[in-house]
């Protein structure tokens, strides 16, 4: 009994010493992890902070590198995020497609009151196949006015390069533009592309559309003050009976744009800047133009002139303020040369007897601007610009 006794006893000791041992195999097996887990955490700390500082060195060299290509001044840093870069753009050229561009003109702030001190300008816009031949009248129309008080915006052919000194207002001032063909569609692309890059300048308001063949015929301050203090656009709208008007109607437009709504007018518009948003954001309708109104329909005489009658009609006069001549018939106006300017022809284009609707009035002058000059006009348009147009 007693030694069955001892054998117990030895059993219960040497039980006791295999859970002393297994726990101290335990702690240390637990102690090892620790280390060896604070180990792998410092190296893996030390791994990702090395590829994270890797990352944004990169990055920020990438970066440089674009930022130094498509500036013009690589060593100023520029905002991209300030407000003054946001509303005022400097540089004109962009890498937009035109659905992109459309889309970023069209937002139109909910809020009326601008955090800044606005001051309303006025966009010439000049739509030409190249060069400026009125190019030295329009500088001279443009000097000694600040540079606040107007924007100007070039859109020529793919591949022109307008060639100015930098001291002119049309310095730096062409857009990204794409191939036109005179009678197409893509005159209104232009034309909206115009528009488009205009709206991004938020203190421009009023918009005129202009060919390389127009000429002011007052000075800037009468065409500032006209212009901003109009309650209406001036874009030429009416209903033609003929088959020059309703008979380029399709009925394929049906139902959205009907017969009687159909209208025509000259390209060489003005607008506010509400309407001109509009205009930009509009799809519908210009997707109906683009597919049905092709020669002998043109959609640079239809389509603003119809989208206006059908939608904001109270808001245009139904008028240009570009002066031409088509007293000679067929479907293009008079071409003016040096041997027809004079004084008495600019005069009776500024004071021509009518009147026409201005706000809440009439009034006798009712054309800022004329065409179609040819370039041998400008000499003598120059030497006239002083006392007859006053500047």
């Amino acid at each position: 009994m007693a030694r069955s006794r001892g054998e117990k006893e030895d059993a219960e000791k040497h039980t006791g010493l295999l859970k002393l041992v297994q726990i101290l195999s335990s702690l240390v097996i637990f102690v090892a992890g620790i280390i060896i887990g604070l180990t792998t955490s410092s190296h893996m700390n030390n791994y990702f902070a090395s590829q994270t500082e890797l990352f944004f060195s990169t990055n920020h060299v990438s970066t440089s590198m674009t930022s130094r290509e498509k500036n013009c001044t690589p060593c100023q840093k520029v905002d991209c995020l300030s407000m003054d870069t946001f509303f005022y753009p400097r540089n004109l050229t962009h890498g937009m497609s035109d659905i992109e561009l459309l889309w970023r003109a069209s937002m139109v702030p909910r809020k009326r009151d601008y955090p800044f001190a606005r001051v309303p300008k006025v966009a010439f816009m000049f739509l030409t196949r190249g060069p400026l031949p009125m190019l030295p009248l329009w500088e001279k129309f443009f000097d000694g006015h600040e540079s606040h008080l107007y924007t100007i915006y070039v859109h020529a052919l793919p591949g022109y390069e307008l060639n100015v000194s930098s001291t002119s207002p049309f310095y730096g001032r062409q857009i990204p533009s794409q191939k036109v063909g005179w009678g197409t569609v893509q005159l209104v692309d232009a034309e909206r592309r115009l528009l488009a890059n205009a709206l991004l300048d938020f203190s421009n308001e009023r918009f005129v559309l202009l060919s390389e063949s127009c000429i002011p015929v007052y000075n800037f301050p009468t065409v500032y003050k006209y212009l901003t203090g109009s309650d209406h656009s001036f874009v030429e709208s009416y209903d033609d009976p003929t088959r020059y008007g309703r008979g380029r109607y399709s009925r394929s437009m049906l139902p959205y744009i009907r017969l009687h709504q159909w209208r025509k007018g000259s390209q060489w518009f003005e607008m506010t800047r509400n309407l001109a948003a509009y205009i930009v954001s509009d799809t519908k309708y210009y997707s109906l133009f683009k597919k049905y109104c092709k020669p002998a329909c043109y959609p640079d005489e239809h389509y603003i002139p119809t989208y206006l009658n059908m939608f904001h009609g109270s808001k245009n006069s139904n008028r240009s303020v570009t002066w031409v001549d088509w007293s000679l018939g067929g479907p293009h106006p008079a071409t003016f040369r040096e041997s027809n300017i004079t004084e008495d022809f600019i005069r009776s284009i500024r004071n021509n007897a009518t009147h026409c609707s201005y706000n809440s009035g009439k009034t006798s002058l009712c054309y800022l601007f004329a065409r179609k000059f040819d370039q041998s006009a400008l000499a003598p348009l120059l030497n006239l610009s002083s006392a007859v147009m006053e500047f």
